[in-house]
């Protein structure tokens, strides 16, 4: 016996690649319905053999469904999860809206998939941010291990975290700058990022930093432990899809390279490419499509006691977003729901 799915906002992005991860990995979906703005209404979507076509999830009842991955912004969050809820569909959310409410689990299910427990007292999930999924993948298992005190972490961010709207303007901008006469001011973004890179993603905050890197400090916090220190700097890059980030971690307990190395060998979700030669390390460029985080350049810090520098890759469409909600979803099949 499988689960009646519903995936919100099926034509962007994420929502497309909900679809396509639900179909690859086999969830048992007995039913499945697509939903969109009115604008969006009747589009076809694609969920393995099926073309679903999209439903008003303005008049939408949820009645009766199981699971409902939200692939929307907040405002539209914040209008129907509950009324998904309020019916018994448990909600796997994909924006910030819920992410920083105690009351609603924050999950990697690598990482703390025992939150999903905590799922019932709202019917509503929260998955992390793109930036904070891939990374906490990566640190769990050392924390395991040696208990990370602070982590330092650069990112090198992908458009597609910004959206179609984004990767439309990295596409414009570059065949604008090869075409007289054609080049795209910014629109999204604040300034060119055809062949330039931007330390600036979200809204800024009043101690100087962005929401993006306050909200890698606030999600790996709730996710992996509260006294962990984090500080970040977001920055994004002319890339279509995947994330890329330095990390540099100062632990409590002794651990050396070699050691991590073989750590992260044998976590879940993660595929060590890390030979010290030329090319022996994963770009975003080779992530795409994949589920793994891929961690390379690990390596001794030498200016600290106890330091680890590594290189983290995911496509951050998946592992940031689908991939992530799909896996929670299981989680709850397995856990909460028994039904599939």
């Amino acid at each position: 016996m499988g689960y009646k799915i519903v995936v919100v906002g099926a034509t962007g992005n994420v929502g497309r690649e909900m679809l396509n991860i639900l179909a690859e990995r086999q969830f048992p979906v007995d039913e499945i319905a697509v939903l969109a703005s009115r604008k969006s209404l009747g589009t076809e979507c694609s969920f393995g053999d099926l073309t679903p076509k999209t439903q008003d999830l303005d008049t939408f009842d949820f009645t009766g469904w199981d699971i409902a991955l939200f692939a929307v912004g907040s405002e539209a969050t914040a209008k129907y999860a509950p009324r998904a809820a309020k019916v018994g569909c448990i909600v796997i959310d994909n924006s910030s809206l819920y992410r920083y409410d105690p009351l609603v689990p924050l999950i990697v299910p690598e990482v703390n998939a025992d939150a999903i427990m905590d799922c019932t007292k709202k019917n509503i999930i929260a998955n992390p941010n793109c930036s904070t999924a891939q990374m906490v993948v990566a640190l769990k298992p050392l924390h395991d291990r040696a208990r990370i005190k602070r982590v330092v972490v650069s990112t090198y961010q992908s458009v597609s975290g910004g959206g179609k709207a984004a990767m439309d303007e990295l596409w414009n901008q570059t065949r604008g700058m090869f075409v007289p006469g054609q080049e795209v001011a910014p629109s999204k973004f604040t300034k060119q990022i055809a062949f330039n890179v931007i330390p600036h993603i979200d809204v800024f905050m009043e101690d100087g930093q962005t929401k993006e890197e306050w909200k890698m400090a606030a999600e790996t916090k709730k996710i992996l432990d509260p006294k962990i220190k984090v500080t970040a700097t977001c920055v994004r890059v002319p890339v279509f899809v995947g994330h890329a980030e330095a990390i540099n971690i100062e632990f409590e307990d002794d651990l050396d390279a070699e050691e991590a190395r073989e750590i992260l060998r044998a976590a879940p979700g993660i595929l060590v490419v890390d030979k010290h030669e030329d090319g022996g390390y994963t770009t975003p460029a080779e992530c795409v499509g994949e589920y793994a985080t891929f961690i390379s350049r690990i390596r001794q810090d030498p200016t600290i006691d106890n330091g680890i520098n590594l290189w983290c890759v995911s496509d951050n469409l998946r592992k940031g977003a689908a991939l992530n909600a799909v896996q929670i979803a299981e989680v709850l099949g397995q856990r909460v729901l028994k039904k599939g």
